[in-house]
């Protein structure tokens, strides 16, 4: 662990380099009046809008929407199969990849017909809310693009594995959106001293901070709701390719999302934006990128990173970066060597080839001391939003 004590609060560090624009994203956020203890930095972090990806920021009475991020919810699933890897052939690998696209809407794409969750009647009446609910009725159980993903696995267990990657979809980033200007309205209108207004932020007596965390907490049932669809119906398709297969209970994690928790004798807003919880025994999930190794994890409870690991292995180049530098035969040649079904075809599926993003064995020996490996997870198959359906968006 590295430390910067430029700030008025340290920044801790599990990682051997850092981007200049990330670090000075992180002592911003060291600078804010209310940062408590120290702000800490995942090794998968990288510059964002505002705030660093793989960053968490404990806040003392307030929330700060830009720390969550525009996709409320952001997080994993995944599930065992009883299906052992070895056994698996190739052909029918094909015919559940190509069935799960089939069932699942990927990058813009939604649904025809408005989906069934119960939640949908737990809805705050907020009016972000009642404007975006009858499209999130059409969203749920769709995974949308960039560096959203499902993916089919062989464990080092033996067993086949499912993974999922999305959050709350265009759900979450109106909620996110609404609540970030007016914490910027606020800010400018109190004269508040930050350094940057995308870390504007809501004291929690005020009702704008009282609607957000609602509204924020409810994208956060939608996100868990949406993966839990998609899994259902991924279930189904491997029903249908694989004879008798069965299923573990699974996972189903958050990485973009803030949470009142007590730290060194104090409650505090913990704001993970890109961060995954580890606490003590707590099971966890941190994909790699769509050619390399993920992990299914424990966490060991680490105070000083506020009981946190990584999201994943965190970009090491920008879209624009990737599509320019990188090789498209490389990346193509990569995934092929290993026998990786994919969707890498054109250019623009350089912004989420594997070289864009860093070694998650780096990423993984930087964080030794806040998670132990359960599973490894090696890719047999990866679905990913085609280019021309890709949002845009920070995710």
């Amino acid at each position: 662990m590295r430390v910067d004590t430029t700030g008025r609060v340290p920044i801790k560090m599990w990682l051997d380099e850092i981007e200049e624009g990330a670090l000075e994203q992180a002592r911003n956020l060291s600078n804010l009046p209310f940062a408590y203890k120290h702000i800490a930095l995942m090794p998968d972090c990288h510059k964002g809008e505002g705030m660093p990806i793989g960053g968490v920021l404990a806040a003392d009475r307030v929330i700060v929407p830009g720390a969550v991020g525009v996709d409320i919810g952001c997080g994993m699933g995944a599930v065992r199969t009883t299906l052992i890897a070895a056994d698996v052939r190739r052909e029918d690998l094909v015919k559940a990849h190509e069935g799960i696209k089939s069932v699942v809407p990927t990058g813009f794409n939604h649904h025809s017909e408005p989906q069934v969750w119960s939640g949908f009647a737990e809805a705050p009446d907020l009016p972000v809310i009642n404007r975006e609910l009858e499209s999130a009725r059409h969203q749920l159980g769709t995974m949308g693009g960039n560096n959203h993903f499902m993916e089919l696995q062989k464990g080092s267990d033996g067993y086949v594995w499912v993974m999922i990657h999305s959050g709350s979809r265009n759900f979450g980033f109106k909620i996110a959106k609404e609540y970030e200007e007016r914490a910027k309205y606020l800010c400018k209108r109190w004269h508040s001293n930050i350094p940057d207004m995308d870390l504007a932020f809501l004291p929690i007596e005020e009702r704008d901070a009282k609607e957000y965390i609602a509204a924020m907490n409810y994208a956060l049932m939608f996100a868990e709701a949406n993966r839990a669809l998609m899994m259902e119906r991924i279930k189904a398709v491997f029903v249908d390719v694989f004879s008798g297969v069965g299923f573990s209970e699974g996972i189903n994690i958050h990485h973009n999302y803030a949470a009142w928790e007590r730290h060194a004798g104090k409650d505090v807003l913990v704001h993970r934006k890109g961060a995954t919880s580890a606490r003590e025994g707590q099971l966890g999930i941190i994909p790699g990128d769509q050619g390399s190794k993920s992990y299914i994890v424990r966490g060991l409870g680490c105070r000083e990173s506020f009981m946190s690991c990584s999201h994943g292995a965190g970009r090491r180049m920008g879209r624009r970066q990737a599509r320019r530098d990188l090789s498209l035969e490389d990346e193509m040649r990569r995934m092929d060597s290993k026998g990786i079904i994919h969707s890498i075809k054109t250019t623009a599926d350089l912004e989420e080839a594997p070289g864009s993003y860093k070694n998650i064995d780096d990423v993984m020996r930087n964080q030794a001391d806040l998670v132990t490996v359960v599973v490894t997870l090696e890719p047999l198959a990866v679905i990913k939003a085609r280019a021309d359906e890709q949002d845009r968006r920070e995710r």
